[in-house]
């Protein structure tokens, strides 16, 4: 069983920690005490708390896709040469990054304050853990 503390489960959450504290103490979380006394929450009840309050990204957009992976936010910068551009995004807390075309730039007029949605799809995700101490 993993068991979360209220510091990292806030900060898996987007929240703060009394937030987390609020949430046990509604019921919505259930803690329990670890060894040394601290509340911990079982990682598989944050998840599912997590996957069952989570909210979907708003469709600035406004269009279809295939595509789940949806983060909506704001460009906060562009480096444009005469071909190649880098795109740098603020989606709430998350870095996004996109190289694309210097046309697609001019197209979509992306530039650092424009409202944007970066839309990820790939068959490739890399997924790391916590290393171990030895």
């Amino acid at each position: 069983m993993t068991r979360i503390r209220i510091k990292q489960a806030a900060e898996l959450l987007g929240v703060s920690d009394d937030t987390v504290r609020r949430l046990i103490d509604n019921g919505s979380l259930t803690a329990a005490r670890d060894e040394s006394g601290r509340k911990v929450i079982d990682g598989a009840d944050l998840a599912e708390f997590a996957r069952t309050n989570a909210s979907t990204s708003p469709d600035v957009l406004r269009s279809e896709s295939s595509a789940r992976n949806r983060l909506t936010g704001i460009v906060t910068a562009v480096v444009m040469d005469k071909v190649m551009a880098q795109v740098e995004m603020q989606c709430g807390p998350f870095r996004i990054v996109s190289l694309m075309s210097s046309e697609a730039v001019r197209d979509l007029g992306l530039e650092p304050g424009t409202v944007a949605a970066a839309v990820v799809k790939s068959t490739t995700v890399i997924v790391e853990t916590p290393g171990t101490d030895s």
